[in-house]
């Protein structure tokens, strides 16, 4: 994929539906009660991974272009699959199922890409075992391939090391099926997508600082959803908007989860011109964006904020490679874990484009302001890393060539097409 240098990118542009939750609202749907009606839904890979894994468990969904239907049959409704659930290159849908799976009247394997039988599922694996759960790691190193034997489970209260909304709900769906109150602690608070959507569909979720609580075996019911936009994916038009002279873009209906927005408070403190519109907080909460070209200065991310931008940092990396001063990136070692080594990805790929960066073991130090140029950029099939090097190439002066660039239909399969759009 070849990107050149853009100007004045201007146009209004309605980003994809959330992962996250169009992830869950096919999970939940399947184990309430009725027909759960999804519209505005994600057609990444992803998450059609997650549909794809609970057709095989007997839930019918059907997929038109308006809206999806998933016809539930209730917490104990999923039937045993005859083959291995596929989850692709999906850690979502790894992690949220096991918790699910783990309490099933049935055995399970899952299975997926090269780069998920990387990621490590002992962090899932010691809390369900620990619940009582019978899951292995069938090569017997902490990944996938996955046997789940389903047993029933014991309530706990668990103490995360790690601020992961995919451990916290892995641990909570898995509570369902408890013989009591489960709970996780995290030691900062991670994306709550998870206590919002399944006390909408019924269940008693509450939440006290960085805990968590599920009281068992909910009555899930049928809910319509529309999913907002994906903040993760609105994060590489937010730096286009920035970056490139003389431009605005506005991006409709987009989640702003505080959970999830922390790369609002950081372009803030880098100066961004932004400004939020047509503001709505029932259920999760919504804002038009509006991006204009902007001066931006370095800053530091770290601590609280790190589990509300995850995501973002390796956009924010390249943000902080054109703006002027420092920028200081630490306690970020998740990066490390993600579809690639994204510390170490970010930094190869930004040296190779005449940055100023150097890696550390949670995160990076920028100094910016260097002029950049183009560069022949290894994604290694990560989507984040593809659509960052996409945006800077819009930036920098001569040619962006970024291999492996078609992995962006993981999370936004219209991300190129959306890109050139704006003129």
């Amino acid at each position: 994929m070849e990107i050149k240098k853009q100007t004045g990118l201007r146009g209004t542009l309605v980003i994809p539906g959330d992962k996250s939750i169009s992830h869950r609202a096919v999970m939940f749907g399947s184990l309430a009660k009725g027909t759960t009606k999804i519209s505005h839904f994600l057609e990444g890979a992803d998450c059609l991974s997650t549909i794809s894994c609970f057709r095989k468990m007997g839930i019918e969904i059907e997929h038109n272009k308006e809206e999806i239907l998933v016809r539930g049959k209730g917490l104990h409704g999923l039937s045993a699959p005859t083959e291995t659930l596929d989850v692709g290159n999906s850690g979502t849908t790894t992690r949220l199922i096991s918790g699910i799976l783990a309490g099933q009247r049935f055995s399970s394997s899952l299975d997926g890409d090269d780069s998920i039988r990387t990621r490590p599922m002992n962090r899932i694996i010691a809390p369900l075992t620990s619940m009582g759960a019978d899951i292995v790691s069938q090569k017997g190193n902490g990944c996938a391939p996955l046997m789940i034997n389903g047993k029933k489970l014991h309530a706990i209260h668990y103490n995360s090391p790690v601020a992961s909304a995919q451990v916290k709900s892995c641990v909570l769906l898995a509570g369902m099926y408890g013989d009591g109150i489960t709970s996780v602690t995290e030691p900062f608070l991670s994306r709550n997508h998870t206590e919002i959507m399944l006390n909408y569909f019924g269940a008693e979720i509450t939440s006290e600082n960085t805990t968590a609580s599920i009281k068992p075996e909910p009555v899930l019911e049928a809910r319509e959803i529309t999913v907002p936009g994906d903040i993760s994916s609105a994060a590489y038009f937010i730096a286009a908007g920035l970056l490139t002279p003389d431009s605005e873009i506005l991006l409709k209906n987009v989640g702003i989860n505080p959970t999830r927005a922390g790369i609002l408070k950081i372009c803030r403190a880098m100066g961004a011109d932004l400004t939020l519109l047509n503001e709505k907080h029932d259920g999760e909460p919504t804002a038009d964006l509006l991006i204009r070209t902007s001066s931006l200065k370095g800053t530091v991310i770290e601590g609280a904020d790190i589990p509300t931008l995850i995501d973002e940092i390796p956009m924010l990396a390249v943000m902080a490679a054109f703006a002027e001063g420092t920028t200081v990136i630490r306690d970020a070692q998740e990066l490390k874990v993600k579809e690639s080594d994204r510390i170490a990805v970010m930094v190869d790929n930004l040296k190779r484009m005449g940055a100023d960066i150097e890696g550390t073991d949670d995160g990076m130090i920028i100094h910016g302001g260097k002029p950049l140029h183009g560069a022949v950029i290894d994604s290694h099939l990560d989507h984040r890393i593809a659509m960052s090097f996409a945006v800077a190439g819009t930036i920098c002066e001569g040619t962006m060539d970024i291999r492996g660039g078609e992995c962006v239909n993981i999370s936004y399969p219209d991300f190129y097409k959306d890109l050139y759009s704006l003129h």
